[in-house]
């Protein structure tokens, strides 16, 4: 970044004093990493992803919108004022940009007309709502900031443009999706661009596009209706069918694959491809994602699985028996491992807090979970060496309910490929049968999916982990029946998973905000 770069002052626009997250923060939810840098691109066509690159990272709690983990903090104040910087610096260099952002040709470096024409275009958009004359007029100081001669270098009107930038990227309203309600109500309606803010970062996980703010500033958000149709339009673009694949790598925990990159793309690939041709192209139930007969290969993938190598190009492959489902892929079979290995304690866990929604109490803080085995535990085979966890008082209870579950998917290793013994162990042989006490027993993947379907577990659980992702929050007493209304309106519409969103869109509560009591 330039080491000359002229500072936005606290007097001259908002300064970044970030609200405290808690509890009951969906009055102030803070913009993750992902819905920063998919808002700066489509602000100001930056498409270098500089939230991911210069920000801390987000605590995943399983989502990184989460508002209880939102926590403001020094270091994040700090690395906001570089991302303002970096992002300005780049804000004028294409021509496509520069026309977006300066609607008028300035006369010379101090012309105030046009700038102030900048702020109008710029300040609505940054801020989701609309402005008045006063908060425009806060920022127009910024121009005589620029070409103060005491500076160290000749600045002008484009440097004008970057100070508001720089101003904007640290305001607190652009930073948090602010829901300003009445004090001390635990539910309010919300104002129409609040509704636009929710629907795009929502369906996009971005900011609303201008024909959004069109729909809010008429009214035509406000009915369940009018916010179908809007649905509609927003449900047939591509950023739609990107924030499901977040959802969906961060519900089933493989935004992150520990493997190398061509391997890790092809594993994201197979994953994608199977949401995207149930839940749009080939729309039905979203329960056959768990027993999907089929994969989407490539060359590498097909060698990594020991599949036939497509002909020409990646393409639909059967399944070898025994495996179907995105239960099978990679992607999932790498998420939960410890250790460059598989550990059955926490595909265990996986699958009863993931696609169970059945809580797990962390280990004793005695227990050395992060710490590997050692010595002559490592030519032990799995089977012997957790069953020592369940003849722990301590870990007793928690493995009862895990591990049993995890090595019904033992024959499958770190990297999603079949095998008959521990890794290294050749002694050490793998049945692959797993139980959930209660529920019944499985080998493998396609059986622990077509466990949990007949069991009618997955299709309550999606729906709290869906509405979890959107509130920002798990669900609470608070949200009344909006949980059981959303499971009915699934379950009639053959969960189709389209039928879900839209009916969390559409419905009262939707449109309004709340919270929990104190």
């Amino acid at each position: 970044m330039g080491g000359n770069m002229v500072k936005v002052p606290p007097s001259a626009a908002s300064a970044p004093t970030l609200p405290e997250a808690g509890p009951s923060a969906s009055l102030s939810r803070r913009l993750s990493r992902a819905e920063l840098d998919h808002t700066l691109r489509d602000l100001l066509a930056d498409e270098s992803a500089p939230a991911t690159r210069l920000l801390p990272e987000d605590l995943y709690a399983p989502y990184d919108n989460d508002a209880p983990t939102q926590q403001a903090s020094g270091a994040l104040v700090d690395s906001l004022e570089a991302l303002a910087e970096d992002v300005s610096e780049r804000a004028l260099q294409s021509a496509t940009a520069r026309a977006a952002l300066i609607p008028c040709q300035p006369a010379n470096a101090q012309d105030a007309d046009c700038y102030r024409r900048v702020v109008q275009g710029l300040l609505p958009r940054a801020l989701r709502r609309p402005v008045n004359d006063a908060e425009v007029a806060t920022y127009l100081p910024l121009l005589d900031l620029a070409n103060d001669p005491a500076q160290t270098q000749a600045n002008g009107f484009d440097m004008a443009v970057r100070l508001l930038i720089q101003a904007l990227v640290q305001d607190p309203e652009f930073l948090y999706r602010i829901e300003a309600g009445n004090a001390g109500a635990v539910s309010r309606s919300l104002s129409d661009h609040e509704l636009a803010t929710r629907l795009s970062y929502l369906l996009w996980g971005t900011t609303p596009d201008e024909t959004l703010l069109a729909d809010a500033g008429a009214g035509r958000l406000r009915s369940a209706a009018d916010r179908g149709k809007v649905w509609e339009r927003m449900w047939s673009d591509p950023r739609a069918k990107a924030q499901l694949e977040r959802f969906h790598a961060m519900w089933l925990g493989y935004r992150a694959i520990p493997h190398p990159a061509p391997l890790a793309a092809a594993f994201a690939r197979e994953t994608n491809a199977l949401l995207s041709r149930v839940v749009f192209e080939e729309p039905q139930s979203y329960l056959n994602l768990f027993d999907f007969p089929e994969t989407y290969v490539d060359a590498t993938l097909a060698e990594h699985y020991g599949l036939p190598r497509p002909a020409q190009g990646p393409s639909w492959v059967q399944y070898p028996e025994g495996r179907a489902g995105i239960l099978s892929h990679g992607s999932v079979l790498s998420a939960f491992g410890k250790f460059s290995d598989t550990s059955p304690t926490q595909r265990g866990i996986f699958v009863r807090t993931r696609l169970m929604c059945q809580p797990i109490p962390p280990p004793p803080p005695s227990v050395a979970a992060d710490q590997p085995p050692v010595g002559s535990q490592d030519a032990v085979c799995k089977q012997d060496r957790y069953a020592q966890h369940r003849k722990d008082a301590a870990c007793a209870g928690c493995h009862a309910l895990t591990d049993a579950v995890g090595f019904g998917l033992e024959r499958f290793d770190n990297a999603g490929r079949m095998r008959t013994h521990d890794d290294g162990l050749p002694q050490c042989s793998i049945a692959g049968d797993g139980e959930i006490a209660g529920v019944g027993r499985f080998n493998g993947p396609q059986a622990l999916g077509e466990l949990l379907v007949s069991a009618n577990l997955i299709a309550p659980c999606a729906v709290e982990q869906f509405l979890q992702f959107a509130l920002g929050r798990p669900p609470t007493a608070a949200d009344g029946a909006l949980p059981e209304q959303l499971q009915r309106t699934f379950s009639a519409n053959e969960f189709d998973f389209a039928s879900l969103v839209k009916a969390y869109v559409t419905s009262d509560a939707f449109a309004q905000h709340t919270e929990d009591q104190p």
